[in-house]
C-alpha cells in the first residue's frame, strides 16, 4: 500500500468516477484502475461497485475512506507544520535554571519576538537544573539552554552570559543581620542551607567551601534560591547563594562577602554541529549578541 494509492482512492471516492478521477490526478485511467485493483487485492476486500458509468463505495470502501480521510488530513497538517518550522515561524525548546525565570528569560524572549522577522516564532519553556539541561541538549529534547558550565560536555558550546555575585543571606533576626558584610569563614559557625548537591550551584558552593577550608553543617538542601530564602527567613539557617532579583521578595538580609569576590557564571548552551532550524539559529545569534549581562 502506497501513499499514492491512498490519494487515488480518496479522489475516486470523492468524484465517484474513474475517468474524472484520472483526469484530476493527471494519470491514465488504466494506470488508476490497475492501482485500485492492486489495493483491493492487498486488502482482500472490494472497495468499489459499479453503478452505470459511475462507481460507489462498498460498505468496506466507506469504512476504509473514513480511516484514509483521517490519515491524509493529519499528513497534510504535518506537512504544513513542517513548512512553518522551516520558514519564518519556527519553534524553540528552551531550558533554563530557576534564577533566570523571574526576569531574564521573559525579557530576552520578548525582545527577540519584538523583531518583525521573529514575531511568529513559538517557544516551549522548561525550568531545570544544569545536569538535566545538559542531558536535554544532548538528547535534542532542548534546542538551547541557560545553565552552569559542565566541563565534561565536549559536544556542547558554552557562551558566558551572566555573572551573579555570591552573597550570604540571613533572617532579619539572625545575629549576623546587623552587619553589611561577612567573612566567608564566619559561615562555618552556623547551620547552613545549601543547594541541591547535584545542581551547578550546589557543586560550586561545595568547591568554594572546600577551597577555603570551610566545613559548614549543611542542615537542608534546596533546588533554588527562593526555596532557600524561604527557609532562611524562618531561621532554619543561613546560606551562600547567588544574588538574584527575587531575593528582594523575601524577609531576609543580604550580606556581601568581605574577604572574597565570588561570582557564579551562567552560560548559554547549545549542541555543537547540530542541525538547527532558521529560528533557532537566529535566537542563538540574538542571545550571543544581546543577552550578556556583566
Amino acid at each position: 500500500m502506497t501513499l499514492n494509492q491512498l490519494i487515488y482512492f480518496q479522489t475516486i471516492a470523492r468524484l465517484e468516477h474513474f475517468r474524472k478521477a484520472a483526469e484530476d490526478l493527471n494519470i491514465s485511467q488504466p494506470s488508476l484502475s490497475h492501482s485500485m485493483s492492486s489495493l483491493e487485492e492487498e486488502l482482500g476486500l472490494k472497495l468499489f461497485k459499479r453503478n452505470g458509468r459511475n462507481i460507489t463505495l462498498t460498505k468496506y470502501g466507506k469504512i476504509f475512506l473514513e480511516k484514509i480521510d483521517k490519515i491524509l488530513f493529519e499528513l497534510d497538517l504535518a506537512q504544513k507544520h513542517m513548512k512553518q518550522l522551516s520558514g519564518t515561524h519556527g519553534h524553540i525548546d528552551i531550558a533554563y535554571v530557576y534564577p533566570l525565570s523571574y526576569s531574564y528569560i521573559p525579557k530576552l524572549v520578548r525582545e527577540f519576538l519584538s523583531i518583525e522577522d521573529n514575531k511568529n516564532t513559538t517557544f516551549s519553556f522548561h525550568q531545570q537544573i544544569t545536569v538535566d539541561i545538559i542531558k536535554g541538549l544532548m538528547s535534542e529534547r532542548f534546542d538551547v539552554g541557560f545553565c552552569a558550565f559542565a566541563d565534561n560536555s565536549d559536544e556542547i558550546e558554552f557562551v558566558p552570559l551572566i555573572k551573579q555575585e555570591m552573597v550570604v543571606i540571613t533572617s532579619k533576626s539572625h545575629e549576623l543581620s546587623k552587619q553589611d558584610k561577612v567573612r566567608l569563614k564566619d559561615v562555618e559557625k552556623y547551620q547552613v542551607i545549601g543547594y541541591d548537591r547535584s545542581s551547578g550551584l550546589g557543586k560550586l558552593t561545595k568547591n568554594i567551601f572546600l577551597d577555603n577550608g570551610i566545613h559548614p553543617e549543611i542542615v537542608h538542601e534546596c533546588p533554588d534560591e527562593n526555596s532557600i530564602a524561604s527557609l532562611v527567613a524562618e531561621d532554619f539557617g543561613i546560606a551562600l547563594v547567588a544574588n538574584i532579583d527575587s531575593l528582594k521578595n523575601h524577609s531576609i538580609n543580604i550580606l556581601k562577602i568581605d574577604d572574597y569576590n565570588i561570582d557564579h557564571t551562567v552560560y548559554f548552551a547549545y549542541k555543537k554541529d547540530n542541525y538547527q532550524l532558521k529560528a533557532i539559529k537566529k535566537f542563538i545569534e540574538f542571545t550571543t549578541k544581546h543577552g550578556k549581562l556583566y
